[in-house]
């Protein structure tokens, strides 16, 4: 049995699907069920999947697949579309009933999205990464974030957030979002998520000579920080960086 909610987002996800072939991003999910904020869609998501009604495939560009309707798809709430010309009279919530008789929110969105919006996906969220001194291990993710597809290309990412200002010169601020392509390589001059001693992270500009590794930051007032090879393992390449204004 669901929710009234869930059920809507359920209904809401299977028509968008239908109509366009990608998965709704989440502010569009938002909207369409008239909340407030994202953490509410990740939680009906949520239900969804232990219930069995819904799949998602993560890292993907079309991260949703509605694995069933329920059996009861038409809600005691709504009136049926076979009695067209009875149903305002039948109808109890008419505030919940016209997003799942009609099934159609062409006309809230008709060219409300863009194309790189349509194609997106959904990477996780580490916290902070330092951009001026390490700071601890890569946590468990918390949360997501949806990333345009053309900004990534094949293999596994993950996004950090920025933090300090020791790469301001290769156009990294205080506060973006850095998109990394994990992997354990990396090539002289690539900026890269380095992990020092096992426990602290970075992110810094790779140079190696020899048995020594350096991790160069981007800004005059700090200094690089030079440490023999095996006490730095690499975690992944920058890729991209998105920026709110």
């Amino acid at each position: 049995m669901l929710t009234r909610k869930q059920h809507e987002l359920l209904v809401f996800i299977d028509q968008h699907l239908r109509r366009t072939g990608c998965s709704p991003s989440f502010e569009e999910m938002k909207d369409g069920l008239d909340l407030k904020s994202k953490s509410g869609i990740h939680r009906l998501i949520g239900a969804l999947e232990e219930r069995g009604f819904l799949r998602r495939h993560k890292h993907r560009a079309r991260a949703l697949e509605v694995i069933r309707l329920p059996a009861d798809s038409v809600p005691s709430e709504r009136a049926p579309e076979r009695a067209p010309e009875r149903a305002p009279e039948r109808v109890i919530d008419q505030k919940f009933a016209p997003n799942v008789i009609r099934g159609d929110f062409s006309a809230r969105f008709q060219g409300a999205r863009a194309a790189a919006e349509v194609a997106a996906i959904s990477l996780p969220l580490y916290g902070r990464i330092a951009a001026g001194q390490p700071i601890e291990a890569l946590r468990e993710h918390q949360m997501e974030i949806e990333v345009p597809i053309a900004l990534i290309g094949q293999g596994d990412h993950y996004a950090l957030e920025v933090a300090g200002d020791s790469m301001i010169e290769a156009g990294i601020l205080d506060g973006d979002t850095a998109i990394i392509r994990k992997g354990e390589t990396a090539e002289n001059g690539q900026i890269v998520v380095a992990l020092v001693d096992d426990n602290e992270v970075t992110l810094k500009r790779l140079r190696r000579r020899g048995n020594s590794t350096a991790l160069e930051p981007a800004n005059a007032r700090h200094e690089t920080r030079i440490f023999p090879a095996e006490r730095v393992k690499v975690q992944g390449c920058l890729v991209a960086l998105m920026r709110r204004y």
